[in-house]
């Protein structure tokens, strides 16, 4: 079979549903969405159970800042965003945000309030922290010679200025060094982002990858503080959920694109359809690619420079586990449950509450997620680690990861859903972010546009949403209408 459509968008995740969005806001609804997964949400999927929903990848979204514009209207219209998405100070939905108790460390046998492992350490080392933050400060405040933000999220709002843009070279480790820091707590809350954001390994991150974590966003809102996030018992899930129902975006599930090639006229897309087993052509307009750039890389036929470049992207594997509880796991070391649990030392991120939103009066059943990034692997060996370990394996590494401060987690489980994701986030290693690959793929004009996260070398969902949204602009221009850009443009 070989069909036509005026824009093929490939992949569901945040950046292709913005894509969508953005389009049939503007009253285009001539496209169609492929998605190789049984479903919408990319990094942003979800799962549910008679407990509660729960996220299989992103939690949350922090306070959008004033560059993050695109994100900002659609928080907006998704009433999540009270009122005016340009206001200084907007409000948010009080259901949305995070609430206390935020997160903790668990370090040295007890419970600490953050994620800086600063108690029982010296003097030196939490005077160091107050340093650092400060020079995170000075950093928010600071312009590059170019007039703009040092750093923003969107990361395309960001100065150009050569000596920060050097910093995309150099790692965080470094970079902390060459400051003169050297306690453990400084590099111990240094390093989590690494994790966190990017399933990194601490070492791999650049400073311009880490430095953004905690120099960009300085959102004010009316009704909470610039560190709040947005939160919702199946992450980010709730934003695909509600978007896909309210715009009625369906994408073509279990949807391989495998060949792509470019023409002066139109994109010829061949996409295998696992559920019919065969494979169709599809001749579009234009193409929105918002997968990952190492399958395109994979698939793109006639521009070998252009395929070479995108193979500079590489993806860390992730296992997620949902722990359904009887009960919530008892008060132990003199701390309640927070949201985001982190103990010091181990090779998982800790364990999310996905009940922590709820408005219950007393204990019941919960959901914990449990995330482990493989950043200890390269990445393909992570994802051989993912296929070849089984799911019991899995759970019972899920099980043993918090037996010091909560021993009787495996005796209030009763159920545990596994997750393997084998490219997850992009890794902004060293010289990716300002590099040449992706200067030369995001300067790249034609009938191909480029909406994933990727585009920014962060995975985040600003970036994604953002990328989305421009490349919609970009076809709704193409197409010779009037576009009134919703994105920043300071």
């Amino acid at each position: 079979e070989s069909r036509r459509v005026r824009v093929a968008i490939v992949g569901a995740g945040v950046s292709g549903l913005s894509a969508a969005w953005r389009l049939r806001v503007a009253g285009f609804d001539d496209f169609e969405i492929l998605e190789l997964e049984s479903g919408p949400g990319g990094n942003a999927r979800w799962g549910e159970n008679e407990v509660s929903a729960y996220p299989w990848g992103a939690h949350y979204i922090p306070l959008p800042t004033r560059e993050a514009r695109a994100t900002r209207v659609l928080l907006a219209e998704l009433g999540v965003l009270e009122g005016d998405p340009d206001a200084a100070r907007p409000r948010y939905d009080e259901r949305a945000l995070c609430q206390a108790p935020h997160e903790r460390l668990y370090h040295l046998g007890a419970w600490e309030e953050g994620l800086v492992p600063l108690a029982g350490r010296p003097r030196s080392d939490a005077d160091e922290w107050a340093r650092f933050q400060g020079r995170m400060h000075a950093f928010k405040a600071m312009r590059g010679r170019d007039g703009r933000r040092a750093f923003a999220i969107p990361l395309e709002h960001s100065s150009r200025d050569p000596a920060l843009l050097a910093l995309d070279r150099v790692t965080m480790h470094d970079w902390l060094r060459a400051e003169g820091f050297a306690g453990g707590g400084v590099f111990g809350g240094a390093d989590y982002p690494g994790g966190d954001d990017y399933g990194c390994a601490p070492r791999q991150v650049p400073a311009g990858g880490g430095l953004p974590y905690f120099a960009s966003r300085d959102a004010a809102a009316t009704n909470a503080d610039p560190e709040a996030v947005l939160t919702w018992p199946d992450g980010i899930g709730f934003v695909v959920r509600r978007l896909a129902a309210r715009h009625r975006l369906v994408p073509l599930a279990g949807a391989l694109v495998h060949r792509v090639e470019e023409g002066a006229r139109e994109v010829r897309l061949s996409a295998f359809l696992s559920r019919e087993n065969r494979t169709v052509e599809i001749r579009a307009e234009h193409v929105i690619w918002a997968a990952p750039f190492g399958f395109l890389a994979r698939a793109l036929s006639g521009d070998a420079a252009l395929a070479d470049h995108l193979r500079a992207w590489t993806y860390a594997p992730w296992l997620t586990a949902n722990l359904t509880l009887a009960e919530p796991p008892y008060v132990h070391h003199g701390a309640p449950l927070s949201w985001d649990n982190v103990i010091h030392g181990s090779d998982s991120l800790g364990y999310v509450v996905a009940t922590h939103q709820g408005v219950a009066t007393r204990p019941g059943p919960t959901v914990l997620t449990w995330y482990l990034p493989l950043a200890g692997d390269p990445p393909a060996a992570g994802r051989q680690r993912l296929l070849a370990t089984t799911r019991e394996q899995w759970a019972r590494a899920a099980l043993a990861a918090p037996p010091k401060p909560h021993p009787e987690i495996a005796s209030l489980t009763r159920r545990i859903d596994v997750f393997a994701n084998g490219h997850a986030m992009a890794r902004p290693v060293p010289g990716l972010i300002w590099g040449e690959a992706r200067k030369a793929v995001t300067a790249r004009r034609g009938r191909l546009h480029f909406a994933h996260a990727d585009a920014s070398g962060l995975s985040l969902f600003e970036e994604a949403n953002d990328r989305g949204v421009q490349a919609a602009e970009a076809v709704l221009a193409a197409a010779g209408g009037r576009v009134k850009s919703i994105r920043f443009e300071g």
